[in-house]
């Protein structure tokens, strides 16, 4: 099965084989793979990093079986480098083995007939085209991830420009923890700049730039869309109210019939002191941040939040429309986003998440509801659980267009950032969306 970047697919829990094929030959760069095994907190030490110099993870799960194989047809021109991953055998607290291809004397721009597979005893499992790759020297092509009790595959296509050592960086390896070889280095770009105007410098918040502008035609936006429920309509007919859990994760909003009209998301919240251990700001409330990450079916990604005064829209991309910042949890409405399911073909994924923005250290002692309310059909809730790990972001539901259906997954999942990563990147980095981030704030 061939894969558009950021595309998935399931995996069976065997032995693959992740095959990196290029061309070779003189005024081409030479490349090879690695695999990068990350727990929630990232990289645990330099071991997760298995290349040709330290083929063999400790865990055995993870071999660099073969580097620079010549493909069968010369005329061809070009070479393979073969991993061996167990994924039966992968520790529990792996959450995702990322497959990183390498350069050195040049970037991947200079590299044609950049390729993935993933086969399962010869047959092919999966196939990653890697297009558009420009001056990166070190690449994320795919990850084998978690999922359900299983195992997916993605197409990931995200680069470095500053190579394994920004790569590591990201994940929480120090730069004496990377192979010694590909000894340039490559300096890190230059800060993309922030669309809007600033007139002042910014706070180490956090804004995302989309790695691939998408250029949009504006649609005239039609007559304004009617509240959830109109006080002054008949009321719709509505299902039972459907509450998620771990045993039943998930609901088809098209089954439930509220795959049209504006659908709310709420986010609300009450603070507990007592469970708080002193976590929380003294004389104020805590500020959480509704926020969500999104990917339309034309590859577009973004992100809504109220950062960088990036609160979307509801008649043109993305669709989506962060109603508020509510900055100290007395709202009596808490935090909305609304999303327009009339535009339902424009979208492929949409994850919703908080933040901590300020008054609180992590969600240990906040008790938040999550309410997806459609403008018709059933309402779908349910609650955070409690937070036991010093966590500042929680990834809280996941809406995918699977076919004619629109599924809502609860995720309910605190992500721990890692020193300098901010919550929003750690969210990206979570969910594979490859967004570039720079500086914003309120």
């Amino acid at each position: 099965m061939t894969l558009r970047k950021g595309e998935n697919m399931p995996l069976p829990t065997a032995v693959l084989q992740v095959e990196f094929t290029r061309r070779a030959g003189t005024g081409i760069p030479r490349a090879d793979v690695c695999a990068l095994l990350v727990a929630d907190t990232g990289a645990r030490d330099a071991d997760d990093l298995v290349h040709a110099a330290a083929p063999v993870h400790p865990s055995g799960a993870v071999r660099y079986a073969a580097g620079g194989t010549p493909d069968p047809d010369p005329a061809a021109g070009t070479v393979t480098d073969t991993l061996s991953v167990d994924l039966a055998s992968v520790e529990t607290a792996v959450t995702s083995v990322l497959i990183v291809a390498r350069s050195d004397g040049g970037t991947f721009g200079r590299i044609p007939g950049l390729r993935l597979r993933v086969t399962d005893g010869g047959a092919e499992v999966a196939r990653f085209d890697c297009e558009g790759a420009t001056a990166e020297t070190a690449y994320v092509l795919g990850e084998c991830y978690r999922r359900g009790g299983g195992w997916k595959f993605r197409a990931v296509g995200q680069g470095y420009g500053s190579g394994l050592a920004g790569l590591g960086a990201a994940y929480g390896l120090r730069a004496d923890q990377l192979p010694e070889r590909l000894p340039e280095v490559v300096p890190e770009p230059e800060p993309e700049p922030v669309p809007e105007p600033m007139s002042e410098p910014l706070p180490e918040a956090t804004r995302a730039v989309a790695p691939e502008p998408t250029v949009v035609v504006p649609v005239a936006p039609p007559a304004p869309m009617a509240p959830p429920v109109p006080a002054s309509a008949p009321a719709p007919v509505r299902l039972s109210k459907v509450t998620l859990t771990k045993d039943a994760p998930a609901v088809s909003l098209t089954k439930q019939g509220g795959a049209t009209g504006a659908l709310r998301v709420n986010l609300s919240w009450r603070v507990d002191p007592a469970r708080g251990g002193g976590r929380f700001r003294k004389g104020g409330g805590v500020d959480l941040d509704l926020c969500a990450l999104f990917e339309l079916s034309d590859g577009s990604k973004g992100v809504v939040q109220a950062l960088g005064n990036a609160f979307g829209s509801l008649y043109q991309p993305p669709f989506i429309l962060l109603d508020g910042d509510d900055r100290t949890g007395g709202s009596a409405s808490g935090e909305n986003l609304t999303v327009n399911l009339d535009h339902t073909a424009h979208f492929r994924r949409i994850l919703v998440f908080v933040t901590i923005y300020e008054g609180a250290r992590s969600f240990a002692g906040l008790h938040a509801t999550v309410t997806l309310q459609p403008q018709y059909g059933a309402p779908v809730d349910f609650v955070l659980d409690e937070c036991t790990v010093q966590s500042n972001v929680c990834a809280l539901a996941l809406l995918v267009r699977e076919g004619d259906d629109l599924v809502v997954r609860r995720e309910a999942r605190y992500l721990v950032p890692r020193r300098g990563v901010s919550p929003q990147r750690t969210t990206d980095y979570a969910y594979g969306w490859g967004l570039n981030w720079t500086p914003g704030r309120k």
